[in-house]
Formats: C-alpha cells, structure tokens, sequence
C-alpha cells in the first residue's frame, strides 16, 4: 500500500500478515504499550472485532478512498459486518455533529434574541442573522447527504480531499476528551472488551479474585511481527485466560469474531492437547480465527503454575477435542492412561488425533473411542514450526467423514490445504511415506554438503546451484543455509523424523516391500542422535557426516 497522510481519529483500511485489508481507525495506543521501532506506523482499532495493532505507514489507507475497491476484492460475511459496523459509526458520529450545529444555532439565536430586547436591531443585522441561519441548515442537509451516498459520491475533487471532508470529526488537534476515539462495537459483537487493555485481566473462579492486568500484556496480533513463542505460558499472556469450573484452561482469543473474512468459526467448543513445536502454532491459528479452545499439556513446566488439568476433562467439557504428540506411546498414554482421554469420552463427544504414529496405534485408539459412542478422526500434519506458525499446514484426514466436515473451519485456520483418505489408518500411512521422503532427502543433503567440504569444493556454491535447478525448493535452501550458518535450532525435531522413519520401514516390512533408502538414512539419523543431536532440527543430521 502506498504513503498517505493520515492523522489521530482517521478511518483506514489496514492491512496486517496475511490477513485482507480491514477497516479500522486510528487512535491512541493504551498508555504501557510501546511504540515498535523502526518505520512509522500507527495504533489501529478495527471494526467489527475487538482486535488493535501497530500498522506500519505504508500499510494504511484512507477509508472512503478505497471503500468500493476493498468491498468489490473481499465478499467475506465478517468483512461485510465490519463494513456496517464503519457506516453505523459514521452515521452516529454525523448524528453528534448535527445535534451539535442545531445547539450552536439555537445557542446563537437566544443570544441575538437577547440583544435584540436590549437593543434596537437594524435591517442589516437581521438580514446577517437570516442568512446565518439559512448556512447551518444547508450544511446540516448536505451532511445527511454525505451519509447517504457513502463512498459512490462523485465530483472534481480528489479521493483523498473527499475521504478528508467526510472524516467524522475535523483535522487539528486531537480530541480532549478520549471516549471520542472508542470504536462502538457493531451488534455482530460480543462485549468482550470494556476497553484496549479489559481482555488481559485473568477470569475469576471460585476460590481465585481478580488479578491486575499486567500493563506489559499485548493483543495477541500485535506480537504478529515477532516469532510467536512456542511454550503455554506464553500463549496464555498474549490471550484472554479463564478458568473453567473443571480446572481446564480456556483460552479465548480477545476478538470473538475471525480475521479473515473467509473463515467463519464453528460455534462448537475445541479442545487441544499437546502444545508442542507444532501444537503452539495450530492453537494460536485457531484463536485468531474466532475459535474458543481449552488446551491442555503433558509436560508440567510448560503449563506454567496452572496444574491439574486433564485429557478427560478437556474431552468432557468440548465438543471436538484435537490431539497432537511425539510418537505412539504418547498417543496411547494420552487416550488410555490414567485420566486419560477415554474417561471423558461419551456419545457425541469428538477426538481428532493429528499425531503423526503408525496404522495400527491410530486404528487401536479409533476402536475405544468409537466403543465409548465417540467419533473419531486421525489428521496428522505436513509441516513445520514455522508453518505452523504460519497457518499453512497440510492436513491429511481419515476416519468419520462427517467429523471432518465439522472441522471445516479449524482446519482452515491451522492449514492451506486438507484431503481426506477414508478409512482410519490411511491418513497415517500417507504421513509416513511422506516423512520418509523428507527424511530421506535431508539425509542426502547433509551428505551432499559435506562431500563438497572434502574435495575442496564451496558448499555455498553447491547451494546456488541446486537452487538454480530442478531440485530447488524452500525446504532444500532452508536446510542447507541450516547447515552453512550452524544454526541447529529446532523447526523439525531430528529425533522425530528418525522415528517416522523408522515408523517408515516398518510399514514397507509388513507388505514385504523394500525400503532400501529410508534403511540407510535411519542409520545417519541414528548415529546423529547418538551424538546428543535428537533435540535439535533435521538438518543436525549434518554432523553425522563430520564425525
């Protein structure tokens, strides 16, 4: 979007990630909430949810100005609410400005009338105050005019100039008086907020009072611009936090209402389990999409001071609860163990495992939660962290076609794409092959680069060649840039991708097919995690080779 001039109390249409331009105004950030650095930007409010971020310059437009372009490129029902909630409060705030010129005229007509009976009039004075007169009900009609045509209004002078003459107040000075600058929220809209800084103030319980806000808390989209974190607890301070009667933690994003005009949340409860590299992200995604989601950790550390909660009572208390672990064992803990998942399970209750485990643990886990009246899906995913993060996941479904359509919405929020495979056990096989593929190929990476390392070749150079040819991929120059920079952080745990490949092989043996290459990559991978490489990303499968 190009530079424009714009000012405290501007209606604009901002755009934030990957989201579609929305409309907003600008207004004062809360007090402890600081100014990123860097470009210049301002602090948005946007219509129709209760979201607010710093929106660089650039980023921004003049509302009337581009009103017709943006509503002719977004058909979106929430986007179409958040346009209505704009025209009611322009609408409101042209209302306050006609009762305001009415009460200055009639201000203005008791004081001549004061005058008059203190003093004689001449002709000219009244002619004056006629003609005073007749201005204030021509401005007052040309006002309701303005609020009729909207942004079709036509003529000589400029987008801008128009977009400038139809602001909702004049330019100048800022507003004393702050409530002026509060977006009123449109009938679509839940009252979650009582003000910028109302959602970060913990909910009580029974026995817990109300804590301070930390003035230190964000919105979650203002930290879009910063890697989101991968650990509960700070999740928990980005987003809306109550306590549930059963112990549970719900998490509710501070908007009700999704982003993305795209994306219409499903109105049922969504349970998670597991907030690890990739359960942190999908969560997140699922929070700014509308959905309300109650989650729930294995690990104590990374629930922060918040203990005893269980997969029982996360599936007691949603309607469809998701899983996502490290391996089988996990999975069958998570369902089977002690307040475990199939305590809470009864008819109608709905459990999506997104875990990436063999045929078998999937097809076991199907059977006793089906047993129990449930329903049940298996949809491991395709990705990364950072895809995860990002939203662009690639689901792979199987099991009960109606539960994956009832997913619709949180698998749009969490992925780009989906594909359900039918029968439970499908999803997993598919999984597998594909991370073995990946795992493979990583392994002949690492062994490409250093074979280039000691025959005295540049391993940047190999780099630039692969990404100009055939192989080229985001995944190959991530990788390799990985390895060039020594930078093992973990965006895919080596330990895991040796445990699909091993997962892998196993399948090819029960149908007698050979698995020569995945054989011989597990093997790096096994050498890798010997030497202490399991917590680190894939592309530590590197060292195996130098060692």
């Amino acid at each position: 979007m190009a530079t424009v001039s714009l000012r405290l109390g501007d209606l604009v249409w901002g755009k934030l990630g990957r989201y579609p331009p929305w409309p907003g105004k600008i207004v004062n950030p809360p007090k402890d909430l600081k100014k990123p650095r860097g470009k210049k930007c301002f602090f948005v409010k946007f219509f129709g949810t209760e979201d607010h971020a710093w929106i660089k310059v650039e980023q921004l437009k003049p509302y009337h100005a581009h009103k017709e372009e943006m509503i002719k490129i977004n058909k979106g029902k929430r986007f179409q609410q958040a346009v209505d909630a704009v025209e009611e409060f322009l609408r409101r705030a042209k209302g306050k400005d006609q009762t305001s010129s009415h009460n200055s005229a009639d201000d203005k007509n008791r004081r001549n009338s004061s005058e008059e009976r203190s003093r004689p009039s001449s002709g000219d004075e009244k002619r004056k105050l006629s003609l005073s007169e007749g201005k204030v009900k021509k401005n007052v009609g040309e006002g309701k005019k303005r609020v009729s045509s909207g942004s079709s209004e036509r003529g000589s002078k400029s987008p801008l100039k128009r977009a400038q003459e139809q602001s909702p107040r004049k330019r100048g000075r800022p507003p004393k008086d702050e409530k002026d600058l509060t977006i009123p929220e449109s009938s679509t809209v839940k009252g979650m907020m009582a003000g910028p800084m109302a959602a970060f103030k913990w909910q009580p319980t029974v026995s817990e009072p109300v804590k301070d806000a930390d003035p230190h808390f964000h919105h979650f989209l203002l930290s879009q611009t910063e890697k989101p974190a991968v650990c509960y607890q700070a999740i928990t301070k980005k987003l809306k936090i109550c306590e549930e009667e059963t112990g549970s933690t719900s998490i509710q994003a501070a908007d009700s209402t999704a982003v993305n005009g795209s994306i219409t949340p499903t109105d049922k409860k969504i349970g998670f389990l597991g907030l690890g590299l990739m359960g942190s992200g999908i969560v997140s995604n699922l929070l700014k999409m509308g959905h309300t989601v109650t989650v729930w950790n294995r690990t104590a550390e990374k629930e922060g001071a918040r203990l005893g909660r269980t997969p029982a009572e996360v599936v007691s208390t949603c309607d469809i609860t998701f899983a996502c672990v490290s391996d089988p064992k996990a999975a069958k803990d998570l369902v089977l163990g002690p307040s475990g998942v199939l305590q809470g399970i009864r008819p109608g209750k709905c459990y999506v495992d997104m875990s990436t485990v063999d045929a078998d643990t999937v097809t076991e886990l199907a059977q006793v939660i089906v047993s129990r009246g449930g329903r049940f899906l298996e949809a491991p995913v395709s990705g990364n962290q950072q895809l995860s993060n990002d939203g662009m996941l690639v689901i792979l479904a199987a099991g009960d076609r109606g539960l994956y359509e009832d997913c619709s919405s949180c698998f749009q929020a969490m992925g780009k794409t989906s594909f359900f495979l039918g029968e439970v056990g499908n999803a997993a096989k598919m999984m597998l092959i594909v991370n073995m593929v990946q795992g493979s190929f990583m392994a002949t990476i690492a062994e490409g680069l250093t074979l280039a390392q000691v025959t005295g070749q540049s391993q940047q150079t190999l780099l630039d060649i692969l990404n100009q040819g055939q192989l080229a991929s985001i995944f190959l120059d991530q990788k390799c840039q990985n390895i060039l920079q020594g930078n093992f952080k973990p965006d895919f745990y080596l330990k895991y991708i040796q445990k699909d490949l091993r997962l892998a092989i196993a399948l090819g043996d029960a149908v007698n097919h050979p698995t020569p290459m995945a054989a011989a990559a597990n093997e790096v991978y096994k050498r890798a995690k010997a030497l202490d490489q399991s917590d680190n990303d894939m592309s530590a499968v590197y060292r195996a080779y130098i060692h």
